[in-house]
């Protein structure tokens, strides 16, 4: 990528030689199509703010269709941010809370694939940039957390993030040449993250590029996760380390 902005969408909004509006639909709707252009925003304008029962009821009704895929029972809240929602697919029984952010953005990526009876709660960031998000059946991701993909997030099933939790795949630059700006520098890229099947992961407790953690894991709140994690683990500290094995009801080993 050298020293070009990762993922077009953002080089182009910084381009002059395209349209105000030509950036916008580029950005938040993801396709060359008025009509499409126009019933995003129509749908976003009347829809996306009504409070109460009555809201829910509409946005049942009326959201499916900017979407990938919605299954029965998905439950939108209000002000939900979307960006390029044709690329983003929900499971049946899901619930997006208030002012989710549901970014599915790229050219060639495969976008936000979301289970079945998954819970997104309020003010939570689900973005990609070029790269995807999937989550599995029975995921719960609390309030205020933030799962950010250049490469690729993949969450187990029964997974349980609390609070504030943060998981970026992607996102760091080589800073070797002194001589340009960091951001226009190549982009390292360790492979992404992949949680396996029910962990659960504490309050604030952030997860770096290139990290598997096994399944049955438990991760202490404000943890920093840089390598991986064995299978049934209870691991603290920052860089977290093991300091227990969940099948071994005595022992507990020695950091």
């Amino acid at each position: 990528m050298n020293n070009e902005f990762r993922g077009s969408t953002q080089k182009d909004l910084l381009t002059p030689e395209k349209s105000l509006f030509s950036k916008y639909a580029d950005l938040f709707v993801g396709e060359k199509n008025i009509w499409k252009l126009i019933r995003f925003e129509l749908i976003q304008l009347f829809f996306s703010w009504v409070p109460g029962a009555l809201g829910l009821a509409l946005r049942k009704i009326f959201y499916p269709c900017l979407f990938q895929n919605v299954g029965r029972g998905v439950v939108f809240g209000r002000n939900i941010t979307l960006r390029h929602p044709h690329k983003i697919s929900l499971g049946e029984n899901c619930f997006i809370d208030d002012n989710v952010v549901l970014d599915a953005k790229g050219e060639k990526n495969q976008g936000l694939q979301v289970g079945e009876n998954v819970y997104i709660g309020r003010n939570t960031i689900l973005s990609c940039k070029e790269g995807s998000i999937f989550i599995d059946d029975y995921c719960n991701i609390s309030a205020n957390c933030s799962l950010l993909s250049e490469t690729k997030i993949r969450l187990g099933k029964y997974c349980f993030l609390a609070g504030h939790c943060y998981l970026v795949a992607g996102g760091n630059h080589s800073f070797d040449d002194t001589s340009r700006p960091i951001m226009f520098q190549p982009s390292v890229s360790k492979g992404g993250i992949f949680i396996s099947d029910d962990v659960w992961l504490g309050a604030g407790v952030i997860v770096l590029d290139g990290v598997t953690v096994g399944q049955g894991g438990v991760i202490g709140a404000g943890a920093v996760v840089t390598e991986d994690l064995p299978e049934f683990c209870v691991a603290v500290g920052s860089p977290a380390r093991k300091i227990k094995d969940r099948r071994d009801k005595k022992q507990i080993l020695k950091a």
